[in-house]
């Protein structure tokens, strides 16, 4: 999806937080009739059932009669679309939607002049019931845009994303290979030895959020106070996510557009970042503790990267087993938690090899995904010692 920042008039804006309201009161209304199903029960409507039930309200309620019909019967797909992902058990059930959360629409069916460019940086997009409606032209639009989705976020910015698959990143055919090591002190530690992380506030706007936050904890529930606080805290969060989805995206493009191959370790984020709370019968320990933990994975944006990644250089992202990765020296072999010392040191107890641990582990994913690569290529599969720095020659097409 590419994105770009919408700027609707007030008149414009006003509809299209309409549009919001009616796909967020139909998606609702799918969840409270899937919420009533239980074994034994009729089945619930399918698509096609709740379009039908859809044509009687309109026909029924003028305030549906007068929105967007493709607004709703969207919210519809998208919800059928959730169910399938949900029995297909690769997302969680579908729940329901709050005003200022999530808030958002799609369009299909969209015109080839539906889409057009104004300036050097302005385009408009046509939405039913709003008109053309400005948008920052940051890059190039797709060609042959079918659908579009819009959203607003907490921060109250309004963006539109056309649908469109990019187009992947090219290797560079020099057969070299990369070692990824993500960590929570360092976001992402190379083999090559370079390391950086994902950029957050500034000091000075983590001393305003602070202060928001204790501001927001003394005001008053349902006071306009309150919601000014919450909107500023939007606005400080909005700016964050921003900075580390910008990140990620150079990151990865800078890794496709570098090396051959991409080795990560295949972590299992979800499980990672599991609440510790436990149960009333069984309390977890360290709860702050592995509340932190958490946060501070979420923010290195270990997830987005690698999947960024997979759709930037498809085929050349190679997962690997992290286990030892972060105990085995890569000079000699030799594998000891000691070798360890620190989150940041790396001392071989054996050959006395001393490297930051991150790129110690990075060296070692590297090696583990070159191994996988020329397995890949149908290579020589002995059980030899691992080749240090590993040449390959990848067939290109």
């Amino acid at each position: 999806m590419s994105r770009y920042r919408l700027s609707p008039t007030p008149a414009q804006e006003a509809a299209l937080a309409e549009h919001c309201g009616h796909a967020r009161f139909v998606w609702n209304l799918a969840v409270e009739q899937h919420s009533h199903w239980k074994p034994g029960r009729k089945s619930a409507p399918g698509f096609a059932g709740q379009c039908r039930q859809l044509t009687e309200a309109r026909a029924e309620f003028d305030w549906l009669r007068n929105g967007s019909i493709i607004v709703r019967q969207q919210a519809l797909k998208d919800f059928a679309q959730a169910m399938a992902n949900f029995f297909g058990k690769t997302h969680k059930r579908p729940t329901f939607r709050k005003r200022g959360q999530g808030e958002g629409f799609r369009i299909v069916a969209v015109e080839p002049g539906d889409v057009r460019r104004l300036s050097r940086h302005v385009g408009e997009v046509k939405v039913p019931k709003a008109g053309w409606v400005r948008f920052r032209w940051s890059r190039a639009v797709p060609q042959g845009v079918k659908s579009y989705r819009i959203t607003r976020d907490r921060a109250g910015r309004w963006h539109v994303a056309f649908a469109a698959v990019p187009a992947p990143i090219r290797a560079p055919g020099t057969g070299e290979v990369v070692g990824v090591d993500r960590g929570v002190a360092v976001g992402v530690a190379l083999s090559t030895g370079g390391m950086e992380s994902a950029p957050g506030l500034r000091e000075g706007e983590e001393t305003r959020l602070l202060r928001l936050l204790r501001a927001l904890a003394r005001a008053k529930r349902g006071s306009n106070r309150r919601g000014v606080v919450k909107a500023a805290i939007a606005r400080l969060k909005a700016r964050e996510a921003d900075r580390r989805k910008d990140w990620v995206e150079k990151t990865g493009t800078g890794l496709a557009r570098r090396f051959d191959v991409i080795g990560v370790e295949d972590l299992k984020i979800a499980n990672m970042t599991r609440s510790a709370r436990g149960t009333v019968e069984a309390p977890g320990g360290n709860v702050r503790r592995k509340a932190g933990l958490n946060r501070g994975v979420m923010a290195a944006g270990w997830g987005r990267l690698v999947a960024r990644l997979e759709q930037k250089a498809p085929g050349r992202v190679v997962k690997v087993n992290p286990r030892f990765t972060s105990q085995t020296c890569n000079a000699c072999g030799h594998r000891a938690p000691e070798n360890r010392e620190s989150q940041a040191v790396f001392r071989c107890r054996a050959c006395g090899h001393q490297v930051n641990a991150d790129v110690n582990a990075a060296r070692n994913i590297r090696d583990i995904a070159a191994g996988h690569a020329v397995n890949a290529r149908g290579g020589d599969r002995g059980t030899g010692p691992v080749n240090r720095e590993p040449q390959l020659v990848l067939l290109s097409g």
